[in-house]
């Protein structure tokens, strides 16, 4: 019944779920799939007034009162399950600041995502949108999310994210000279930037902690702010993460000797794209991490730091999951996973 149920929902997810793949692509088959919410608090919220409104044009006001007791800070994630598993735990899929899990979704142009790519291949996938992001929801601001939100414009990831080559080069999109980035679906990918804090870091923490509670032991994979919290959860619960893998982080963990060591038997996998050289900003946020890496090493920690240009993987700005050759990038991250004994043939 199980193996019907998974060809059954292979045959009518295919047309929408997998968008184009390869020939040579392990077929998807999926066993289960679902979403939840995990994590949050209720707050009570007094003293604001009561206001009538007119929800809808042409419908009378509704009266409106903001005071009461609300479920704030909970995170989405959503999950597939492969009919045939050779992960030997879940991927969770963490995201960087501004965005959601889409980035690990379909590509801006249409291609499959790691989310798929990785569920091809006997992984069980767990994608989420944190505290504030997407379907996570949001909570009164600044009454609970403290301080106003930071939005991107058009021009900043593009000029940030290392497709074009600094200041300026959005108005004329000038793009770096063999990127990888599909430029041309360039507004795909800023559609789904969203609003984020400065003020939320606990409770994002609180609930990626919440998330493995539920999950159970997993390889954590998170891009840029994602790190942080990655870090931070494998140093509160170091039994619940078997390996972490650091898409060009731009946060650490706590690097005090005692907090080092309770990384000790997690293998980390750090991995960098090209161009970083050309951007001050990206060889100060590298080295921050090479220095982490450095200690942690130092106190009997495993990480290996992938340097993509040196492996011949050229092209790849801060995006490299959503990027041409982002299944060349996940091949890398399997076989190391493998070699790990994190997944079987």
């Amino acid at each position: 019944m199980r193996c019907l149920l998974a060809l059954a929902l292979a045959v009518v997810l295919a047309p929408w779920l997998t968008g184009p793949a390869l020939a040579q692509d392990p077929p998807l088959l999926v066993s289960a799939m679902g979403s939840f919410h995990v994590g949050g608090r209720e707050v009570t919220i007094q003293g604001r007034p009561v206001r009538e409104v007119v929800l809808v044009p042409g419908a009378r006001a509704a009266r409106i009162d903001p005071n009461g007791t609300y479920r704030v800070e909970g995170m989405y994630a959503q999950f597939h399950h492969p009919a045939r598993r050779q992960g030997a735990v879940p991927l969770l899929f963490w995201h960087g600041g501004g965005m959601t899990g889409v980035a690990w979704e379909s590509t801006p142009d249409g291609r499959e995502g790691w989310q798929h790519w990785f569920l091809r291949r006997g992984w069980s996938v767990y994608v989420s949108d944190a505290v504030e992001r997407g379907r996570a929801g949001w909570a009164m601001s600044p009454e609970i999310f403290a301080g106003e939100p930071i939005f991107l414009s058009l021009a900043d990831p593009w000029e940030r994210f290392r497709i074009g080559p600094g200041p300026g080069s959005f108005r004329t999109r000038s793009v770096i000279p063999g990127s990888q980035f599909p430029a041309e679906a360039y507004e795909q990918f800023a559609a789904q930037l969203v609003p984020r804090w400065t003020t939320t870091d606990a409770a994002q923490t609180a609930a990626y902690q919440a998330l493995l509670a539920r999950t159970g032991p997993a390889v954590v994979v998170a891009h840029a702010q994602g790190g942080l919290f990655a870090f931070r959860a494998a140093q509160a619960d170091p039994e619940r993460v078997r390996a972490l893998v650091l898409i060009e982080p731009s946060g650490f963990g706590d690097a005090a000797p005692a907090a080092l060591a309770r990384l000790r038997g997690i293998p980390i996998l750090a991995v960098y794209g090209d161009f970083i050289e050309q951007d001050a900003r990206w060889v100060a946020i590298r080295q921050r991490g090479l220095d982490f890496y450095a200690a942690a090493q130092a106190a009997g920690v495993q990480v290996e730091v992938l340097d993509l240009p040196a492996q011949g993987i050229r092209g790849n700005g801060h995006l490299m999951m959503m990027e041409r050759n982002n299944r060349e990038v996940a091949a890398k991250i399997q076989a190391w996973l493998a070699a790990r004994g994190l997944w079987q043939e």
